[in-house]
Parts: structure tokens; C-alpha cells; sequence
């Protein structure tokens, strides 16, 4: 496994992350986490190297953190860093802080924390985070040993992320990035001004949930093609992430095992300054022909739907058959979901989009779904 110094600290981290997001369920059901295979995927990639956990308090409807839990058993403990995050929406008061991280404290069965970070900073959070003194109770956790690391995961425009950066001694932070968006959220530019501050920075959605990973669309496939360049789509990306300096560590939230050996064996192969220019040109070739029309990440924040609707996987369906000119196939899809979940059975209550990392207009979003797979 590779690793890489964490911004300002002496630890030595692996460039593979464990995302606890996306572990495999059983029926499909995102709190019924299949534990049997989840633990072993996690125990495997720790196996071959990997020492960087990632979970957060709302994963898998609360269920993440226990699976961890009972992961870092029989010794697996000692062999990582583990990261989870405050719900910062569910925090009114700091006695809430103190009751959500005790909880945590009892669900990951830990004695403290390595990476805290507060979750899904934006403006509007990071104001009432700012009237509470979060960042006081944080040195004061942190003072107790609960926790050793402070830090913040981000979704906003790249103003808001210089701002929170200049407001903190941050050890690091976690955004959103990938080749479709570098000018997107912190983007490029934030990723070049947290490492610039002595931030480890981890990298979220490398592979735009799912996005990046798939079959390539044909004129895709036709320029890596006469370029001769034989990588999967997902180790492209991956690579694209490892080659920059300012890079620490890469989350991916793998559901397979499969999944995690690939990972392993992409990490294995990366390197800082190992794609030729040409490789490079290449990439920004293909990000215009593999943007799809809807930039949903599939993070399933907006989930559950109060009316049923499966919000994600509608945008998805939206997105390949646009991409991948696969219209009848996943038109199929579409209609074989129950009713409920469908993009037509939309109240236009606005909860979703009171909580999108992403700020999606999801109400139109989802109306245009339907006309398009109605159509």
C-alpha cells in the first residue's frame, strides 16, 4: 500500500480510504447492512494496507458506525484511523454535540476518535456552528481525549470553503473532487488552498457516485481507444486523484469486495507526477463527453423520501440513459420500480432539497424525470 504524510501531522496515511457509506445490504434495504461481507471487505483492506476508516453518524441509517465497530475487532483496531463526523443539522445546543459524540463513542465501541469531522459544512451550518463555539468544544473533546484530529467535510461554493479554512488551526478537511469537478464546490482551487494551509485534504466521490466507475460511453471509448490507454474508467479517475501532490487520501465507498481488491490494486500502481502530459490531455478530452445532465452523487441525503420517491436512483436512470444513449433499457428500469418510488409520485414538499449537499432544484429535477421516461 502507498501512503502519504497528513498535512501537518507525523502520521503516514494510506492513499486508500474506506468509505462506510455504500457497504452491501441485504434486499436493498440501506440500514440492513449485510455485516458477514462488510467485514470482511473492511478487514481485508486493512489486511493489505489500508489504514484510513471512514463512517458518519447518518450512514446507512444509523448502522455504519456499528458496523465499523465490529470491524476494528480482533486487533483491527491498532492497525487504523478512524473518521467519523458530527451531524452538525442535529446539533441546537452543545449539550447535543456532547450527547452525539458519547453515542458515537458507544456505537463505534471506541475509547476515542481519530478524525473528527464536523459534516457538510455550508454557509448556513457553518453560522450556526460559529454562534454555538463549536470550535471551542471541539478543543475541549479533543482536550478530554475523545477525540485526536479536528476537521470538516464541505459542500458549498469555494468562498465559503477559503473562509471556514482561514477561521481554524484545521488538521484537515474532506471535499468533494473529481476530474467533472474541479470547478465544482471547493474544486481545484480549494484542494490547491487547504494543502497550500497545511491541511490533509480527503477526497469524496472520487468517482461521482458511480459515475466514473461504469462502462464507458462509445466516443469515450473511441478516444482511450486511439490513445491506447487501457485503464478501467474508475482506475482513470483514481489515477487522475493520485497524480496531484495536493491529494492525501481517497474515499471510496465500495460495495463489493471485488470492488476493494481493484481499489487496492489501483492504489498500488499510483503515484504523485505519474501521468504523462498526453494522459493528462486525454482526461480533459473525455470530461465534456462524461458530464451527465443532473450532477446527483447518489449520496442519498435526501433519502427517505416522505412520499417514497428513490430520488437517486431516478437520476441515475436519468443520467445513463442520456450518457450511454440507453434510453429503452432503463426507460425498463424506470417503470419496474414500485410506484411509490418513481419520479412522478413527487409532492413537491422541498424536504429533499433542504438537505442536498448539492443544491439541486430537486423538485423540477424529478418532473423532468417523468416527462422524459413517460415520454
Amino acid at each position: 500500500m502507498k501512503y502519504r504524510k497528513f498535512g501537518r501531522t507525523d502520521l503516514k496515511i494510506s492513499v486508500l480510504g474506506f468509505g462506510a457509506m455504500r457497504l452491501p445490504t441485504i434486499d436493498k434495504e440501506p440500514a440492513n447492512i449485510n455485516e458477514e461481507e462488510a467485514i470482511r471487505m473492511i478487514r481485508y483492506a486493512i489486511d493489505k494496507g489500508v489504514n484510513y476508516i471512514d463512517t458518519a453518524w447518518p450512514y446507512h441509517n444509523g448502522n455504519s458506525e456499528i458496523l465499523v465497530g465490529k470491524a476494528l475487532k480482533d486487533g483491527y483496531r491498532e492497525k487504523v484511523k478512524v473518521a467519523t463526523k458530527l451531524p452538525v443539522w442535529s446539533v441546537e445546543k452543545i449539550a447535543d454535540a456532547d450527547e452525539i459524540l458519547d453515542k458515537q463513542l458507544e456505537k463505534l465501541d471506541l475509547a476515542f476518535i481519530d478524525f473528527y469531522l464536523l459534516h457538510a459544512l455550508n454557509r448556513n451550518s457553518w453560522e450556526k456552528m460559529k454562534s454555538l463555539n463549536i470550535l471551542q468544544w471541539l478543543e475541549r473533546v479533543r482536550d478530554e481525549g475523545k477525540i485526536k484530529y479536528i476537521g470538516f467535510s464541505f459542500h458549498d461554493e469555494y468562498k465559503v470553503f477559503k473562509e471556514i479554512v482561514d477561521a481554524y488551526d484545521w488538521d484537515f478537511c474532506q471535499i468533494q473532487y473529481n476530474y467533472l469537478d474541479t470547478e465544482y464546490q471547493a474544486g481545484k482551487k480549494g484542494l490547491q488552498y487547504a494543502h497550500d494551509k497545511g491541511l490533509a485534504v480527503v477526497i469524496m466521490e472520487p468517482l461521482r457516485g458511480g459515475l466514473l466507475a461504469g462502462e464507458a460511453p462509445v466516443e469515450v471509448k473511441r478516444i482511450l481507444k486511439d490513445n491506447n490507454i487501457n485503464n478501467t474508467m474508475a482506475d482513470l479517475a483514481l489515477q487522475w486523484l493520485w497524480n496531484q501532490k495536493e491529494v492525501n487520501v481517497v474515499l471510496s465507498g465500495m460495495s463489493n469486495l471485488q470492488q476493494v481488491k481493484e481499489n487496492i490494486i489501483s492504489a498500488n500502481s499510483s503515484a504523485i507526477g505519474d501521468l504523462s502530459l498526453e494522459e493528462l490531455d486525454v482526461i480533459e478530452e473525455i470530461t465534456d463527453k462524461m458530464r451527465g445532465p443532473i450532477t446527483c452523487t447518489r449520496c442519498s441525503y435526501c433519502m427517505p423520501c416522505p412520499n417514497g420517491v428513490n430520488i437517486p436512483e431516478n437520476f441515475y436512470l436519468f443520467n445513463t440513459a442520456k450518457l450511454y444513449n440507453k434510453y429503452e433499457e432503463n426507460k425498463e428500469r424506470y417503470q419496474s420500480q414500485a410506484e411509490e418510488n418513481k419520479a412522478d409520485n413527487c409532492i413537491r414538499c422541498g424536504k429533499c432539497e433542504k438537505v442536498c449537499p448539492q443544491n439541486l432544484p430537486i423538485m423540477n429535477l424529478l418532473e423532468e424525470v417523468a416527462a422524459f421516461f413517460h415520454g
